[in-house]
C-alpha cells in the first residue's frame, strides 16, 4: 500500500483520458531497464497487457518481481525506457510491508490506501464551492463540463461506498470489527497484511498491482480474495507463490529471470507446460553441440594415433610406390586432424549452454542424535499462556509429522513459540527433547551491514571458506550472491538464509511457522521434498494449500486458543 503518486516522471505516463472505463487500463514497457548500484534487475524489458488481463507474476526471489510492481506503480523510476499505465480508473499497489509507522493508527493506513479517492473527493468539493463564484455563460459551462466529469469519476469508483467497502473486505479476510483508532504497533503482522489488502481493494482502483496478496491469509480468506479478484472487470497484476492462486485467477503468467520478463499465455498451466517445452529444446540443443563436440575431438585424436603409426624412418620407404602411398596416409591424416581440430574450435568459441539448472533447495536435513530412544519429542501438560492458548495435553513423537492449522489468531504461532523456548507458558509444563530448530514467520532482523555469507555464518564455527563450502552445498545463492549486503535483498532472499541456517545444522525437532512465504514456486517444491526425506520430528504451521494437501502425518486444528471441538 502507497501513498499517492504526485506528478508523473518523464519515464512514466499516463492516459490522456478522464473518463473512467472498466475496461480501459493498459500497461506496457518499452526497453526498460532498472539497476540498483552496479547490479541490473531488468534488462530492456518489453511487454504489454491488455486491458482485463489477471497476471501472475513468477521467478526466483530477487529476480526483480516486486521492482517490476513498483516500476508499474509509480513507486520507483526505470533507468532507461519508458513506463506506460492508462488507467482513468486509478491503480491500487500492494507492498510486502505495510509502510507505516507503529504508532500510525488504522485509520491512517486506511486514508493511505484511499488517498486517490480522498484526492479526488476533495478535487470535486473545490469544483463545487467554486461554481457559485464563476459568471454566467461559457466559463460557467465550462467549469459545470468539468465539475460532471470529476463526479462521473468520483462515482464509477463509488467514492462514497468506499469507507463500507473496507469494513466489508475486513470481514471478507477475516478481520471484522477492527477500531480506526487502533495502532498499528498491536496488530500481528497477519493482520497488518490484511487490513492493507483490505482497504486497497475497497479503492475499488481500476488497476490492481499486488504484491504477494495471499500472504499470512487463510482458506476462507484466500477463497474470499480469488473471487473478489475473478469478479473484478480490471486489470490484475499479482506477485504471488502461491500455486493454487495462480492456477484458479491468472490468464496470463509473466516470469522474471536473469533480467528478462518472458510472457506465457493460458495460465499457469500453460507456464508450466511452455517451461518444459523449452527446457526440453534446450537440452536438446545442448546435446547435440555437445556430441559434435566429443565427435570431432575423437577424430582428432584418433586420426593422431594414425599419423604416429605411419613409419617415419624407413630407407627402403623412402622412394617408389610405397613411399608415396604412406606419404599420402600421412597427409590425409594431419588434413583431417587439421578440420577436426578446426571445427573443435569453433564449436568452443560459440558453446551452447545447457539449460540453467534453477536454485535447489537439495540439502538433506538430518537428523542429531540427541534424542533418548523412544522419548516424544514434544510432551506438553496443562499449558496456558492467558488470553492466547489453552491446551491440556500433546504428545508428538520421534519422528512424528504435526500439522496444526486453524484460522488467523488462533494460537497456532505462539504454540511454536512456547516449544522453541521463546515464550514461556503462564501454566503447565513442556518438555522438548534434543535440539530444536524454529523458522519464525516473522523476519529475522539482520544487520544490513552483513553480507549473505556473514549472515550465515553468525554465531558459528568454522573459517569463512568452509561456511562458503556449507552455504553454496544448498544450491541457494550463486557464489557471487555470498557478497551482497543484506540490506540489498529481497525478502524472499533473506528468507533463504533463514533456511540454509536451520537446515545447516542437525536438528530433532523442526517448528517451521509458514516456511513458504515469499518463496518461489520451484523452491516451495524443493522444500517440500527436503522434507519428505527428514527423519526427525516436524512441526508445521501453514498457509500453503498444495502443501497441506501433499501432508501425511498427524493434524491439530486450534480454535481461539484451543483444539477445536475441545469446547
Amino acid at each position: 500500500m502507497r501513498a499517492p503518486h504526485q506528478s508523473p516522471s518523464p519515464s512514466r505516463s499516463f492516459s490522456p483520458s478522464t473518463s473512467p472505463s472498466s475496461h480501459s487500463s493498459q500497461l506496457s514497457l518499452h526497453a526498460v531497464t532498472k539497476r540498483y548500484d552496479d547490479r541490473t534487475v531488468l534488462d530492456q524489458i518489453s511487454l504489454s497487457l491488455a486491458p482485463g488481463e489477471k497476471a501472475g507474476v513468477v521467478g526466483d526471489n530477487g529476480a526483480g518481481k516486486s521492482t517490476l510492481l513498483r516500476l508499474l506503480a509509480g513507486e520507483e523510476r526505470p533507468d532507461a525506457g519508458e513506463v506506460i499505465v492508462a488507467a482513468p480508473g486509478g491503480t491500487g499497489y500492494l507492498a510486502q510491508t505495510l509502510g507505516l509507522p507503529a504508532e500510525a493508527t488504522v485509520q491512517d493506513a486506511v486514508d493511505l490506501a484511499l488517498a486517490e479517492l480522498r484526492a479526488l473527493e476533495a478535487e470535486l468539493r473545490r469544483a463545487e464551492a467554486a461554481l457559485a463564484e464563476v459568471p454566467e455563460g461559457a466559463e460557467l459551462e465550462a467549469a459545470l463540463a468539468a465539475y460532471a466529469r470529476l463526479t462521473e469519476q468520483y462515482e464509477a469508483r463509488d467514492g462514497y461506498g468506499a469507507d463500507a467497502r473496507v469494513e466489508a473486505a475486513l470481514h471478507g479476510l477475516g478481520l471484522p470489527g477492527l477500531a480506526r483508532d487502533r495502532r498499528l504497533g498491536t496488530l500481528s503482522g497477519g493482520e497488518r497484511s490484511r487490513l492493507a489488502l483490505a482497504a486497497t481493494l475497497a479503492s475499488r482502483p481500476e488497476l490492481l498491482l499486488l504484491d504477494e496478496p495471499t500472504n499470512d491469509l487463510d482458506d476462507r480468506a484466500v477463497h474470499w480474495l480469488e473471487e473478489h479478484l475473478r469478479a473484478h472487470r480490471g486489470t490484475v497484476v499479482a506477485v504471488t507463490h502461491d500455486r493454487v492462486f495462480l492456477e484458479r485467477l491468472t490468464t496470463t503468467v509473466l516470469e522474471v529471470d536473469a533480467g528478462r520478463v518472458t510472457r506465457h499465455g493460458n495460465g499457469y498451466a500453460g507456464y508450466l507446460a511452455a517451461k518444459a517445452a523449452e527446457r526440453r529444446r534446450r537440452q536438446q540443443r545442448y546435446d547435440e553441440w555437445r556430441a559434435e563436440l566429443d565427435r570431432s575431438r575423437q577424430l582428432a585424436e584418433s586420426n593422431v594415433v594414425r599419423l604416429e603409426a605411419i613409419p617415419r624412418k624407413m630407407a627402403k620407404a623412402c622412394f617408389g610406390h610405397g613411399g608415396f602411398r604412406m606419404r599420402g596416409r600421412a597427409h590425409g591424416a594431419m588434413s583431417r586432424i587439421r578440420n577436426a581440430k578446426e571445427r573443435v574450435e569453433r564449436l568452443t568459441a560459440d558453446p551452447v549452454a545447457p539449460p540453467p539448472d534453477p536454485l535447489t533447495f537439495t540439502a538433506r536435513i538430518a537428523t542429531a542424535s540427541g534424542t533418548p530412544d523412544g522419548a516424544p519429542a514434544v510432551r506438553l501438560d496443562g499449558l496456558v499462556v492467558d488470553g492466547r492458548l489453552h491446551l491440556p495435553e500433546l504428545r508428538v513423537g520421534p519422528g512424528e509429522r504435526l500439522l496444526i492449522t486453524g484460522p488467523n489468531g488462533a494460537g497456532k504461532s505462539t504454540l511454536l513459540r512456547v516449544l522453541a523456548g521463546e515464550l514461556r507458558p503462564d501454566a503447565g509444563t513442556v518438555s522438548v527433547s534434543g535440539r530444536v530448530g524454529h523458522l519464525r514467520q516473522e523476519e529475522t532482523p539482520w544487520s544490513p551491514g552483513l553480507t549473505v555469507l556473514e549472515a550465515f555464518a553468525l554465531g558459528r564455527p568454522g573459517d569463512r571458506d568452509e561456511h562458503a563450502d556449507r552455504l553454496l552445498s544448498f544450491g541457494l545463492f550463486e557464489p557471487e550472491d555470498l557478497r551482497r549486503r543484506v540490506g540489498e535483498l529481497s525478502y524472499g532472499q533473506r528468507r533463504r538464509i533463514e533456511l540454509a541456517r536451520l537446515v545447516g545444522e542437525p536438528m530433532d525437532l523442526l517448528l517451521l511457522d509458514e516456511p513458504t512465504n515469499h518463496l518461489s514456486p520451484a523452491l516451495v517444491e524443493d522444500l517440500e521434498a527436503a522434507l519428505a526425506d527428514y527423519t526427525g520430528a516436524l512441526v508445521l504451521v501453514t498457509h500453503d494449500r498444495r502443501m497441506r494437501e501433499r501432508f501425511t502425518g498427524t493434524r491439530l486444528e486450534l480454535r481461539e486458543g484451543a483444539v477445536a471441538g475441545a469446547r
